[in-house]
């Protein structure tokens, strides 16, 4: 089997990503972390580490929409909406970042290399 087959049949799914570029949608992810755990994907597409931290992500991805929900913020594009998202958490801006938020709270945050789809499984 060559790498390309292994790499087709592999159990890794696609992430299904919600875009976040409006404000208001951080009243709706508050409201949905109250029955399913809601993720944040901070990504800056400008920045190498970032890419990077987004295709690792995406590789290792093996949880299903009944598990989690997880939201892509272009944090470039959507300056403030980023800058929303680091006021109503308080949580100091990181590129890239990953928030897990759970009934409310964020309960889990990581940024750079520490971002893995596997971490965040293990905190839901």
């Amino acid at each position: 089997m060559s790498w390309f087959s292994k790499k087709q049949v592999g159990t890794n799914r696609k992430i299904n990503w919600v875009i976040l570029d409006k404000e208001n949608q951080l009243d709706t992810i508050l409201s949905e972390s109250e029955d399913l755990p809601i993720a944040i994907f901070k990504h800056s597409t400008r920045c190498s580490i970032s890419s990077m931290a987004k295709s690792r992500l995406e590789r290792e991805w093996e949880l299903d929409e009944e598990e989690i929900k997880i939201y892509y913020l272009d944090l470039i594009t959507y300056r403030s909406v980023s800058s929303a998202v680091e006021s109503k958490y308080g949580l100091e801006h990181q590129s890239p970042q990953l928030l897990l938020i759970k009934n409310g709270k964020v309960t889990y945050h990581t940024s750079h290399s520490g971002i893995s789809a596997a971490d965040l499984k293990s905190n839901l």
